[in-house]
């Protein structure tokens, strides 16, 4: 099997989804970020804005160390979750702003004053934003493997463990 084929992870033809799955590996991202106790996280789809890619996570933390936590933890569950590791990471030295680019969605991970300074929020504030907080406290999975509701020994009315 060629690994740069149409519809494989590593085939990217501009803003275009690969295989639709933009949206849920960014709930992916989202959700490892606040496992790492990242602040207001949000996942933004600028696709018919911006038209270079389909979504955005944005997210911060409060010092270097916990921003880098938070991109390494970023990195593992979306690899994790079948999707092969960033096409480029910016600004991982000085952890103020890390961009993780994956090709059809792309992860910012801010230090909180930075965060603030730049107000990215602001500037795609006309993009619709994804509920992925609300899925994760209802309990629903996203069908991408991150074991939330995914009968998998979850504890999430699958039966296993569930008392």
């Amino acid at each position: 099997m060629v690994a740069d084929e149409p519809g494989t992870a590593l085939h990217r033809s501009g803003p275009v989804s690969v295989n639709g799955r933009s949206v849920p590996l960014a709930v992916v991202a989202a959700r490892a970020a606040d496992a790492k106790n990242a602040s207001a996280t949000l996942v933004l789809e600028v696709g018919p804005i911006l038209a270079i890619v389909d979504t955005f996570v944005i997210t911060s933390g409060s010092n270097p160390r916990q921003v880098r936590t938070i991109t390494e933890e970023v990195e593992a569950a979306v690899k994790a979750a079948g999707e092969v590791g960033p096409l480029r990471i910016e600004g991982l030295r000085d952890a103020r702003w890390v961009l993780l680019d994956y090709g059809d969605f792309v992860v910012h991970v801010f230090l909180n004053e930075t965060r603030a300074y730049y107000d990215l929020e602001r500037l795609w504030a006309d993009a619709p934003r994804v509920a992925w907080e609300e899925e994760r406290l209802a309990g629903v999975g996203d069908g991408v493997g991150d074991g939330v509701g995914d009968g998998v020994g979850d504890g999430v009315g699958d039966g296993v463990g569930d008392g």
